[in-house]
């Protein structure tokens, strides 16, 4: 089995690699083509810890992956960064393991990037962008990067639960995005007005209220992966707004979608479609100027998918 470490990963692929790769993943679902287990979480609660692990055949494709992610958010009180992880790669036609890639999570955090700017090209209002960030972490930056490839920004504000990582995340993003990027003292200050909205935080408490969004946004909802945590007020799901998941059957057991069901705001069939079916036009995306919610869990096909693409690049080939 070969060994690949996060540095070598990172030479080989990024954002524009992670956004094919999810178009791929989630065409794959919506045409019936993946086979795919319920995730497994594990939550450490005394180091704040916890971890996800997700994985998925693609039919057709000549490998398979599981995918190990963890976060533990006391890290950088040690100087450790907070997501850690690996994928181990598998030949699916003999299910002998192929290779391990050390990614350090790195995998899992573009191709959530690629997620977001997926939705984000298909649902959100077809102009200039003004965006706001709830969350100033590693994947708020990963987000607005890969957005930033697929739509035109014209604003970035940042809030953060953690009011430190604010100043640092204005000023990188800022340099990186080369478009105006500032603050914000809270998050109602921060969604009001904005055309898209992407929340990256590990809250377990809702964040925002429905009252506070403009009239016509779009809110990925990112860090909402297990079925503790929340960042949208239940109402914001409640009719008429359209709500689009990433798998139905994965956010009615965890996510936003998991919390406004079981608060009796959304029922299951109001659903109105999985992201790949708007991606292949099964269902509609935006129509005018309604409220849309993408609710993005993270699914074990975009892991396979985004293994399958480094696989490729790494030139392939048959079990030794």
């Amino acid at each position: 089995m070969k060994v690949f470490e996060e540095a070598q990963l990172r030479e080989m692929v990024g954002e524009d690699e992670a956004l094919s790769a999810v178009e791929t993943a989630f065409k794959a679902l919506a045409e019936g083509r993946v086979v795919q287990p319920p995730p497994l979480g594990l939550d450490i609660e005394e180091a704040r810890g916890e971890v996800h692990v997700k994985g998925a055949y693609l039919q057709g494709e000549p490998v398979f992956a599981i995918k190990f992610a963890s976060g533990f958010y006391r890290n950088p009180e040690q100087g450790l960064p907070v997501g850690a992880g690996l994928v181990l790669v598998f030949d699916s036609s003999t299910g002998f393991p192929l290779a391990l890639f050390k990614d350090n999570a790195y995998l899992t955090e573009i191709r959530t990037g690629g997620a977001g700017a997926l939705a984000t090209q298909l649902l959100a209002p077809d102009r200039p962008l003004s965006v706001a960030v709830v969350g100033a972490g590693a994947q708020a930056r990963y987000q607005l990067r890969a957005i930033n490839r697929v739509r035109q920004i014209r604003e970035l504000r940042a809030w953060s639960p953690v009011p430190e990582e604010v100043t640092a995340y204005v000023e990188e993003m800022g340099s990186t995005l080369g478009v105006p990027v500032s603050g914000a003292g809270g998050p109602r200050e921060l969604v009001e007005g904005a055309d898209l909205v992407v929340t990256v935080t590990p809250a377990r408490e809702p964040l925002l209220e429905l009252d506070w969004l403009a009239k016509g946004a779009t809110v990925v909802a990112v860090g909402s992966d297990g079925p503790e945590k929340r960042e949208l007020a239940p109402a914001i799901l409640g009719a008429p707004t359209k709500v689009v998941v990433d798998s139905r059957a994965q956010c009615l057991s965890l996510g936003e979608t998991h919390h406004a069901v079981t608060a009796g705001i959304l029922a299951p069939e109001e659903i109105h479609a999985e992201l790949g079916e708007v991606l292949i036009g099964a269902r509609s995306g935006r129509e005018g100027d309604e409220l849309i919610v993408c609710d993005l869990t993270g699914v074990g096909a975009q892991d396979a998918a985004m293994a399958g693409v480094v696989w490729d690049r790494l030139g392939g080939g048959a079990t030794p």
